[in-house]
């Protein structure tokens, strides 16, 4: 079965979201005591528990109103579907170590001091985590850092149900709901999504403002750069900085086809699945293109240093799942500078024997600590400022 979707986003208004509708599921303030009240035990997040709960809340997962039931969650991991039709790319699931917990209880979930939802205990089972990971990442090697996440973080059990929020939580980052970033969405036009991780650098800002030219984009397009805030690699920076460098890149480049929101998203690094559940969000932000790098989401043996996915499998699967999801895909361009004519594709750099400049991560980052001048074509001066004062 596959749920039926618009068969067009070129409309009045903005896309709808995937399914037809946001989802709300906050509780209003009135009522809030009586659905407390009904609770008998609580549950801690974690952060990515947390992650999870707000996206559900505020409908960033829409049509999904709760944890997943063993059967959805079953179905997601075989074939990045629900059990009602709907495409998702990773399954959404609280996990637990208690045995007191049962079908039937109303659990508040709590997170560093916040109530932020009540969960009706629908489901609860012993997965086996080692099929969830052949059949979300491919592969069952710890060296994945989400196969080594699911085996080494989360819990024994996992529990599913319905939920109903209390609050969101309080974070760094400043994150928009769906209907929030909607709203400032111009009408009729083309809402392009460009997801990251890492502060922007020029690279990038050509990128998604380029993007915007695109044959298949409309003329008067806006981009989301819609970075998550929420878990990443161990590695990657922190998010506190993360949001500075936005916001200060923001004010530098005041750009008015630009929109800027953060998203409460743990990332997997799941290569094709996670470009499909990053697509499947942005629609119900309101999004109707989806900028696809090579190699989106993936990630390299922490022995090896081998790639878990080919360059182009995320580009790949996300152009087949797009057109039921309603949306577009542009794919990322190959930019490269060069001293004769500055950011343009690395085919039309080789085709002119250009002069290409490079600088590799490690030297942008030696070049941090030194103190050394960082060139204004590889990284924005108010982002370097923010990373040197970090």
């Amino acid at each position: 079965m596959i749920a039926s979707q618009p068969s067009s986003n070129k409309q009045t208004g903005v896309i709808a979201p995937y399914g037809g509708n946001l989802v709300d599921l906050m509780i209003p303030p009135n009522d809030q005591e009586q659905v407390k009240a009904s609770a008998t035990k609580t549950l801690e997040c974690s952060d990515r528990n947390a992650c999870d709960v707000e996206l559900l809340v505020i409908g960033g997962f829409s049509p999904e109103r709760g944890f997943m039931l063993k059967e959805d969650y079953e179905a997601v991991v075989a074939g990045h579907r629900t059990t009602s039709g709907y495409l998702f790319g990773l399954p959404i699931v609280m996990d637990t170590d208690r045995e007191d917990l049962t079908v039937g209880d109303c659990v508040v979930l709590t997170y560093k001091g916040q109530k932020l939802a009540v969960l009706k205990i629908e489901d609860k089972w012993e997965p086996d985590k080692a099929m969830e990971a052949k059949g979300c990442y491919g592969t069952t090697s710890l060296e994945h850092p989400a196969v080594r996440m699911i085996a080494t973080e989360r819990k024994r059990f996992y529990i599913g149900g319905k939920v109903q929020g209390l609050e969101l939580p309080k974070r760094v980052f400043p994150c928009k709901t769906p209907a929030q970033v909607r709203a400032n969405l111009p009408s009729g036009e083309d809402v392009v999504a460009f997801q990251c991780r890492n502060p922007i650098h020029r690279a990038h800002y050509e990128l998604f403002t380029r993007a915007l030219n695109a044959s298949n984009v409309s003329k008067n397009a806006v981009v989301l750069v819609h970075p998550t805030c929420g878990p990443t690699q161990q590695d990657d920076i922190p998010g506190s900085v993360r949001f500075q460098t936005y916001e200060r890149l923001a004010a530098e480049v005041d750009n008015p086809r630009i929109r800027w929101a953060y998203l409460p998203y743990a990332m997997h690094m799941a290569g094709p699945r996670e470009a499909l559940q990053h697509m499947i969000i942005r629609r119900n932000y309101g999004c109707t293109h989806f900028i696809i790098g090579r190699d989106m989401a993936g990630c390299k043996s922490s022995l090896s240093g081998e790639d878990f996915y080919n360059p182009y499998d995320a580009q790949d699967f996300a152009r087949e799942c797009a057109p039921e999801l309603a949306m577009e895909t542009v794919p990322s361009m190959n930019l490269v500078y060069t001293e004769e004519e500055g950011y343009v594709t690395a085919e039309h750099a080789e085709a002119r024997g250009l002069h290409v400049k490079k600088l590799s991560g490690t030297q942008f980052r030696k070049m941090l600590r030194s103190g050394e001048e960082i060139p204004e074509w590889f990284a924005f001066r108010s982002v370097v400022e923010v990373l040197r004062d970090a």
